[in-house]
């Protein structure tokens, strides 16, 4: 007998009644619709750095500059560029900030812990995660 034998499948397949599909369609239903119903992030507009919790600074992401941010471990250069932003050096020593690469999203962030800095993306509309708790 082959071990990937389709009869279990096909057992509970025929174990389905009217009811039962009714559900699972439904169900599926429901999840598409949440799915279209929930607004994207969109365009970020703005880059928002914070140093010990508080913004150190928040700049458009309309043109190209480097943002030095003194930290307790040393500086962290924020570079942003027309539509995204990064953080280009830490003196972390595990570099999971600089890791992130470019953030483009609304909302996307880049938490350089260590050293006490974080870079986020800023929309239109304000996100609510854990991090706004």
């Amino acid at each position: 007998m082959n071990r990937f034998s389709r009869e279990p499948l096909r057992s509970v397949l025929h174990a389905l009644r009217a009811g039962d599909w009714l559900v699972l369609t439904a169900a599926a239903a429901t999840c598409a619709a949440l799915f279209a119903a929930v607004p994207g992030a969109g365009a970020a507009q703005r880059a928002e750095i914070r140093r010990d919790g508080a913004v150190f600074a928040s700049v458009a992401l309309d043109r190209p500059r480097l943002i030095e941010v003194p930290g307790p471990l040393g500086t962290t250069r924020i570079e942003v560029q027309p539509g995204r932003a990064r953080v280009a050096a830490d003196p972390g020593p595990r570099q999971y900030c600089v890791r992130q690469g470019w953030l483009t999203q609304a909302n996307a962030i880049a938490i350089c812990a260590p050293n006490h800095v974080s870079l986020a993306l800023v929309g239109r509309s304000a996100a609510y995660d854990s991090l706004n708790f």
